[in-house]
């Protein structure tokens, strides 16, 4: 039981709308009983032909009002009795009229109250958790993406939080409206005949035995389907994101063809989920007329041997009361069946927000404000899966003094990018340690590190906005004459002001609007107005043209003179300067120096060199 409600958990921050909410529930489950009950003396007295028999009533003086059937029917028919001899049945017809219709708005009023106060609780949460789990998914470490979709961590923000959305409002509904409704309408039974509402308690549980057995398996369903939407929302992101190759490709049928299996499974899986959850309703409701049908019989059947157990209005008072017992039951199995479905969606996006995030900044964390010496290499070992025995970096001594140009080469695969990122810890190392100024960076304020740096990563990553909004990104304030300087160095003014809006032209998704040069020299307008001293250079210009690629390859070289800069390059043209040359391969350093003493080696750079046309 205590997993069942386990959704609740997310509206701690909302107890005051969730205190109110179950007021005004406990008033809706009370007004609805009352508005009925409340029928009973009337139809009692009604049947009463002869005018002595109120007067018989009255004359037998005022009784005391007590929390018993029988007390509180004395009470009434004194009352009533005494307004039809006084004013007449038609009078005493209209008050009970009057009384029923407003318990009859207070039980409406109460409802919508209800779902007034509900409303913030149900949207607030949703908002909540789409913040934490963004928050979460900008924490996390770049290695926890590589084994979870995107397209699943899509679903897991959008369709999944609906689904709490709801069982939180099923949870409420399920904890007090309907359970109060059906206590309150048990109590009632009881005050007006306990013999008879006996079967009732004997019989209803037959109707949850059903139920339970009919929703056992909605979670595991529910969990497959979530799963298999998951694969759908990647299938849909990875194809909208590569259409291009796609389509170059002639792979429009294979990817319909994969779409379509992954839809259809869905489908499957959907439509099993669905008849088995829409079977419980009417089983309960079956089960529970059933049931009602029984007690028509057996109190009728007291009616009619006149022993004077059970009057005929109190009959037909008895069961309109039961009768309101069906309505919350089938609530309750629709609202099982619901928080069964949140309960999946609980433990998809509990999987995020628990996740362990091993990059965090340490107790004694200090905060970076300068570089002033070195970044060293200290025996560094790396792998992307704890415990794998094949290391991507092994055992890498490496000192980068400040100002010096370091350019990492080799073939693809051989630990480059990884080496770079251990930098700004978009990893952390699995032995040795990473140095800066002589302080590990495992100490170091990640935020305050990262600020110190600045990244050109070999694909341009853009935003679907504005060309200044790209160059900017990350900055709170910024001055727009530097903006313009930055895009002069890397070669992008002019062809800035040739779009639309200048630098306020949106670029659009992923900056398709642009081509593949335009997009990196934005990359690197960014990376030079950030004005970080510690430089990362992921085949900044590979995607420029041979002119492009000579200018910006210039205004590079300026830009590193007076800062540190790791460059990494398959292109070795790029780094005939630099003041170190570091030849990777499989993870290991094998050759290290500057360009002539490298091919003076006459080693794998020399081969490396040799397969490209080098001038």
């Amino acid at each position: 039981m205590k997993k069942l409600f386990s959704v609740l958990k997310y509206t701690k921050d909302y107890k005051g709308f969730t205190g109110l909410n179950i007021l005004f529930n406990i008033l809706f489950a009370v007004f609805s009983v009352f508005s009925i009950s409340l029928t009973i003396p009337f139809l009692e007295l009604i049947f009463k032909k002869d005018v002595s028999d109120y007067q018989t009533i009255v004359n037998q003086g005022i009784p005391a009002l007590s929390l018993s059937m029988k007390g509180i029917t004395d009470w009434a028919y004194y009352h009533m009795s005494f307004i039809i001899i006084e004013q007449g049945k038609a009078h005493a017809l209209m008050l009970i009229c009057v009384t029923v219709f407003v318990a009859t708005l207070l039980k409406n009023a109460s409802r919508y109250f209800a779902m007034y106060f509900l409303a913030p609780i149900r949207n607030g949460v949703v908002k909540d958790l789409r913040n934490k789990m963004m928050h979460k998914s900008l924490e996390l470490p770049l290695s926890y993406f590589s084994d979870e979709r995107k397209g699943d961590m899509m679903s897991r923000m959008t369709t999944d939080v609906i689904e709490i959305e709801w069982s939180i409002m099923q949870s409420l509904e399920l904890i007090f409206r309907e359970p109060l409704t059906i206590i309150i309408s048990l109590a009632t039974l009881i005050f007006i005949s306990p013999y008879l509402t006996l079967y009732v308690f004997l019989l209803l549980p037959v109707a949850g035995l059903v139920v339970a057995l009919v929703s056992k398996s909605l979670k595991r369903r529910s969990t497959k389907g979530k799963e298999v939407f998951g694969q759908l929302f990647n299938i849909m992101e990875e194809t909208l994101g590569a259409l291009k190759v796609i389509k170059a490709f002639t792979g429009e049928r294979f990817v319909q063809n994969k779409f379509e299996k992954v839809n259809e499974d869905y489908n499957k899986i959907s439509i099993g989920l669905y008849r088995r959850a829409d079977l419980t309703s009417p089983i309960s409701e079956t089960v529970v007329l059933g049931v009602l049908l029984l007690i028509l019989y057996i109190g009728g059947t007291m009616v009619f041997d006149g022993m004077g157990v059970l009057s005929g209005a109190a009959f037909l008072g008895y069961f309109a009361v039961a009768s309101q017992i069906v309505p919350p039951i089938k609530q309750i199995t629709l609202a099982y069946n619901n928080i069964q479905k949140g309960l999946a969606s609980e433990e998809r996006i509990d999987k995020i927000l628990n996740a362990e995030n091993p990059i965090v900044n340490s107790s004694n964390a200090v905060k970076m404000e300068d570089f002033t010496s070195k970044i060293e290499f200290d025996n560094v070992s790396f792998a992307y899966h704890k415990g794998d025995t094949g290391y991507v970096l092994k055992n890498i001594n490496l000192s980068i003094p400040k100002g010096k140009t370091i350019a990492l080469v080799g073939q693809s695969g051989s630990g480059k990018t990884t080496l770079a990122d251990m930098i700004p810890r978009f990893y952390d190392t699995d032995l040795g340690d990473i140095k800066i100024d002589g302080i590990s960076i495992r100490n170091i304020d990640i935020e305050s590190l990262r600020k110190h740096i600045g990244v050109v990563t070999q694909e341009s990553i853009l935003f679907n906005d504005t060309i200044e909004n790209n160059i900017t990104f990350g900055l709170e304030t910024f001055d727009k004459e530097k903006v313009v300087e930055a895009a002069k160095v890397a070669n992008a003014h002019e062809f800035i002001l040739k779009q639309s809006n200048g630098y306020q032209t949106n670029i659009g998704d992923r900056g398709g609007k642009l081509s593949g040069g335009q997009r990196q020299r934005i990359s690197i307008a960014r990376a030079i107005l950030k004005n970080p001293p510690i430089l990362i250079l992921d085949e900044a210009t590979s995607a420029l043209d041979t002119e492009s690629e000579r200018l910006v390859q210039d205004a590079l070289t300026n830009l590193m003179k007076n800062r540190t800069s790791i460059v990494i390059a398959h292109r070795l043209s790029t780094i005939a300067n630099a003041d170190e040359i570091i030849v990777m391969n499989n993870g290991d350093i094998i050759e290290r120096g500057n360009h002539n003493e490298l091919l003076a080696l006459n080693g794998f750079y020399k081969k490396l060199c040799d397969m490209q046309s080098f001038k």
